[in-house]
């Protein structure tokens, strides 16, 4: 499989095939997801989440964010991999914030990074991309960010907050972004900002008109069971049928049933008689 880069995802721009990405935190997940075809695995700060048990994305580290990062990139052959910059990691100074995603790409084998915000990230976002390293920006809702926008809403529902984020959408462009991810905000807005970049926009609840769409894994397959948005179309119950599967061992086990002679190894009757002379 062709490994995909950053030309061939910004070449996907108004592509009537969209761009198709996934949320990845360890190597099954990653090998499952690239033998799919998804064309972006982004290592999530979702992470601390579905993965870690945390209530909020913010409390995931760096330490943790590379470690995943690590196995995702094992994982993936064809599949660009994206990882998300936890909070604090880009918040604090510009060189701090280069230094950390250089960390992710020359550390991690990444082959982007991923932060949120508008303008208030844009030279941020500059001075990484100037760096050598490609950057996807994250508008809309913004999970690391939540509390200060009232929590996990829709964004930009009036006038004034949808012209600020078809605003941030422009200055992130400008500032090197290779793509957009819209969260959470009205369709007829994602629609415009996607007319106005020349850039991929990826949407999360934010309707059919971006260029690509992305969704968190665990949350696709029915794994996670702490929340589900509304902008989620479950495919499967993986979590449900796991459950079973471990009940029915579970209960193998303690009636003697498994394991059974086929899952068990023979010695020769000969070697058995000279265990007993032993």
């Amino acid at each position: 499989m062709k490994k995909l880069t950053i030309p061939d995802i910004k070449a996907r721009k108004g592509d009537e095939s969209k761009i198709a990405m996934l949320t990845a935190y360890d190597y099954p997940w990653a090998r499952m997801i690239d033998q799919a075809g998804i064309d972006i695995a982004l290592v999530g700060d979702s992470l601390a989440m579905v993965v870690l048990g945390h209530t909020d994305t913010v409390s995931v580290t760096m330490e943790e964010m590379l470690h995943h990062t690590r196995a995702v990139v094992r994982g993936t052959e064809r599949a660009l991999v994206v990882a998300d910059m936890p909070f604090g990691s880009y918040n604090s100074s510009i060189p701090g914030a280069v230094k950390n995603a250089t960390r992710f790409l020359k550390e991690a084998g990444a082959d982007a990074v991923k932060l949120e915000g508008g303008r208030n990230v844009a030279d941020t976002v500059e001075a990484i991309v100037d760096g050598g390293i490609p950057v996807m920006g994250h508008i809309g809702l913004t999970p690391q960010t939540a509390t200060s926008l009232g929590g996990f809403k829709v964004q930009g529902k009036s006038a004034e907050a949808a012209r600020r984020l078809m605003d941030d959408a422009l200055v992130l462009e400008d500032a090197g972004c290779f793509s957009l991810v819209l969260e959470a905000i009205p369709a007829p807005i994602a629609e415009k900002i996607t007319a106005s970049v020349t850039i991929p926009t990826i949407g999360i609840g934010a309707g059919v008109d971006c260029d690509g769409q992305v969704l968190v894994t665990h949350d696709m397959v029915g794994l996670f069971d702490g929340f589900t948005p509304k902008f989620v179309k479950q495919y499967t119950q993986m979590r449900e049928s796991i459950i079973e599967a471990i009940g029915q061992y579970r209960h193998e086990v303690q009636n003697s049933t498994f394991p059974e002679q086929v899952h068990s190894f023979a010695m020769r009757p000969e070697e058995m008689e000279k265990l007993k002379d032993l």
